[in-house]
């Protein structure tokens, strides 16, 4: 007898590790606040005590400044850990629910139950905090989680797989690594909930196969965030802040600025401050850039491959490079590049660009800027640089995205008390805070009845006083 292939023995001891939480998952529906914030603090002191490792693990895979890791992966991640610390007891608590007319005589109220199994996938990108964020929900709603990181960061996942070992169980949460073929043997197991992050066309094989087994979905997915750049901006802080939210990790954000709109009258002024600005950080030519510690490299080659064509492609079609525009695969490096004169036929206009690369648009109506957004895919943020309400509300009002942002940038992914998440093709659900442990929980509708019910004086049979009844309450009613 031939010996099991190594892929079905990998989908067998995936499979086994799936069934192996599923008496945990029953028992920590019993768990109550004190147990949850107990894991949350072993998981907070887990990540503290490791905090050496992970900054050099993140620079090992994506070449990132120390600082920078604690700044856009730690100090998040803390920030999570500690919210729900503070407030998961509160948000277990059953929310009262008043009576309708229907419904005089009984008592309702919701109750948060764990959705049971859960599985997470999460990118490379931001490859702590994304992994260990949502696991955070996950144990604060009282789930099993199964984790699948991206195989492109093996060092931070060594990282991820001490941390979780330190604190669990496998049986509660463990962390299983491997490529494609890992996740789609995950994915065809019937879990409660499947947390992915990750791109919008990956995202709908996810949808997919969660539809097999009706499992419930958060997609936190991606797509093109625009930002707009008015006349009445204070356009050095546009410049200062813009260029951050896309340099950050070389532009590999979900949330960083894709493109700019900025006003025909401001708009030299703008690049040439968004030159300055990196030259400032960086240095001010391509070999000091290449050569500063502070700015990171693409994931892998093919990555930076796939950018570098990105802005070939534009020059050709017309587009005229501002500032930058080297690119180096060998070494995963791509220079801050600024690009303009973009026509909408150029691919950096159509496909998320997912690196240091900005194109600048420039438009002399805002109605025409917002007609162009909505014929997009809904993006996951839009961005504004302006001093008038009146850009602000026009933007409220038509417009749709995960998140709008009014002077800053990439800021709201720490804001723990507001849901993050997309709209349609940039994510579908919300995380952080209340809304990560909502994303964990089935909120259960409960209802028991009174002393006294109003329902039986409405039981048949029927006669003239019970159908006056029923008059009565549909005049009251409506």
């Amino acid at each position: 007898m031939s010996a099991m292939p190594d892929r079905e023995r990998a989908d067998a001891s995936i499979g086994k590790l799936f069934e192996s939480h599923a008496a945990t998952a029953l028992r920590l529906r019993r768990s109550g606040a004190t147990e949850r914030r107990l894991k949350l603090t072993k998981l907070l002191n887990a990540v503290l005590d490791r905090k050496d490792a992970i900054l050099d693990a993140v620079q090992r895979d994506l070449s990132k400044h120390p600082t920078e890791t604690n700044l856009t992966e730690v100090f998040p991640l803390v920030g999570e850990v500690k919210h729900a610390i503070a407030n998961v007891k509160r948000w277990m608590k059953p929310q009262r629910i008043g009576p309708t007319m229907a419904t005089l005589g009984t008592t309702s109220r919701v109750m948060y139950q764990p959705r049971g199994r859960c599985l997470l996938i999460s990118p490379w990108n931001y490859p702590l905090s994304l992994a260990l964020g949502p696991l955070v929900s996950a144990v604060a709603a009282g789930n099993t989680a199964i984790l699948k990181p991206s195989e492109f960061t093996p060092h931070t996942n060594g990282v991820i797989k001490d941390i979780v070992s330190a604190v669990f169980a496998t049986d509660e949460v463990a962390v299983v690594e491997g490529d494609a073929q890992t996740a789609t043997a995950l994915l065809s197991l019937p879990f409660d909930h499947i947390f992915f992050t990750g791109s919008p066309d990956v995202g709908k094989i996810v949808m997919a196969a969660a539809a097999r087994h009706l499992a419930s979905v958060t997609l936190e997915l991606g797509g093109k965030s625009p930002v707009i750049v008015d006349a009445t901006a204070d356009l050095r802080g546009a410049a200062e802040h813009i260029i951050w939210g896309k340099m950050v990790n070389a532009g590999q954000t979900c949330i960083a600025p894709d493109y700019v709109y900025v006003h025909r009258d401001v708009a030299d002024r703008f690049v040439e401050l968004c030159r300055s600005t990196v030259a400032q950080r960086y240095g001010d030519s391509d070999a000091a850039i290449k050569s500063s510690p502070d700015f990171p490299r693409m994931i892998h080659r093919r990555h930076a491959e796939r950018v570098a064509r990105l802005m070939d492609e534009a020059v050709q079609s017309g587009s005229r490079i501002a500032f930058g525009g080297a690119s180096d695969a060998e070494s995963r490096y791509v220079a801050p590049t600024l690009l303009r004169d973009v026509p909408p036929s150029a691919q950096v206009r159509r496909e998320e660009i997912f690196g240091p690369v900005l194109p600048v648009l420039t438009f002399d109506a805002l109605d025409t800027v917002i007609a162009e957004i909505n014929a997009a895919p809904k993006p996951l943020a839009l961005y504004v640089w302006t001093k008038s309400e009146r850009t602000v509300e026009a933007l409220q009002t038509n417009t749709s995205s995960g998140s709008l942002c009014v002077n800053l940038c990439i800021q709201q992914f720490t804001q723990h008390n507001l849901p993050f998440g997309g709209v349609n093709n940039s994510g579908i659900g919300s995380s952080h805070g209340f809304f990560g442990f909502k994303a964990f929980s089935h909120e259960r509708a409960v209802m028991s009845a009174g002393p006294l019910s109003a329902l039986e004086m409405l039981f048949p049979p029927y006669d003239a006083r019970k159908r006056r009844l029923s008059e009565m309450l549909l005049k009251y009613m409506t």
